[in-house]
């Protein structure tokens, strides 16, 4: 039976295995999907004897994925864009091509909440690497400005200045940002310590669209926050968590399995509904 995992450290928390054997299930395939968690230095022998082993594919997580980016034999253009890897294919020539499905999984997953991309102006909070991963989709969207906003602001020039030759992106500071704008991102890892990035609420209103990459049980502090201070539409990271791990199904297989019905099994394990 063809096997896959996920690498990351920790790694335990991953719904992963959960998602991707609904996956195979739905799409009648037969592979097996497990958790593994080397040590920070012990990444890239564990890679290298999962493959040696009869390893087909894998995901790879928090810290290991920009180490992936170096390890594999070939990039694809949006691993490329991002600098990280998070999925791993080992193709029928033998070869290990590193891709990354974080930036796709997020734009699906925003259209399936309705949102507009395509000539909207949008604010995207932070400069690490779920930022970067996030940027090339977006802006293939063609939104009419993107804004990049970064507590280290030199970091969110640097980006821009990377990303400018696909679109009008630009770098602010929190004291610069005016709005209106229609969606705002939030790339960072704030809400997983309850904490909220320097925002104003000004820039908070009824139309605005707000993304949280992170996800849990009950709202983040983030999505909290946005709502007491009017915003009506909210979404947290957790369908960008499914519709990244479809991506990387397809990449696998061939085949794109569906994300509603799972997305629906993931919050009730979750007790989210």
């Amino acid at each position: 039976m063809d096997r896959y995992l996920v690498f990351g450290h920790p790694v335990r928390h991953s719904k992963s295995p959960f998602i991707h054997t609904l996956f195979a299930r739905q799409t009648q395939q037969e592979l097996e999907y497990g958790l593994a968690e080397p040590a920070v230095d012990e990444f890239a022998q564990a890679l290298c004897t999962f493959f040696d082993q009869g390893g087909k594919g894998c995901n790879v997580t928090v810290p290991f994925k920009e180490q992936a980016f170096t390890l594999v034999d070939r990039l694809s253009p949006r691993a490329k864009r991002a600098g990280a890897v998070n999925t791993i294919k080992l193709t029928d020539d033998g070869v290990l091509l590193g891709d990354n499905t974080d930036g796709a999984g997020l734009v699906a997953d925003l259209k399936s909440h309705g949102v507009t991309l395509a000539d909207s102006r949008i604010l995207l909070l932070g400069a690490g690497g779920a930022a970067r991963g996030a940027l090339a989709p977006l802006l293939a969207e063609l939104p009419s400005e993107l804004v990049i906003a970064n507590r280290t602001h030199t970091k969110a020039q640097q980006l821009a200045a990377e990303f400018h030759d696909l679109g009008p992106v630009t770098a602010q500071t929190y004291e610069q940002l005016a709005g209106p704008f229609d969606l705002v991102i939030n790339s960072t890892s704030a809400s997983l310590q309850g904490e909220l990035p320097p925002l104003a609420p000004a820039l908070i209103h009824t139309d605005i669209a707000i993304y949280d990459m992170m996800y849990g049980a009950s709202d983040t502090a983030f999505i909290s926050w946005a709502k007491q201070h009017g915003a009506r539409q909210t979404m947290d990271g957790l369908g960008m968590l499914v519709e990244q791990a479809a991506e990387a199904f397809t990449v696998w297989r061939g085949i794109r399995p569906g994300t509603k019905q799972v997305l629906r099994e993931l919050k009730r394990n979750l007790g989210v509904i």
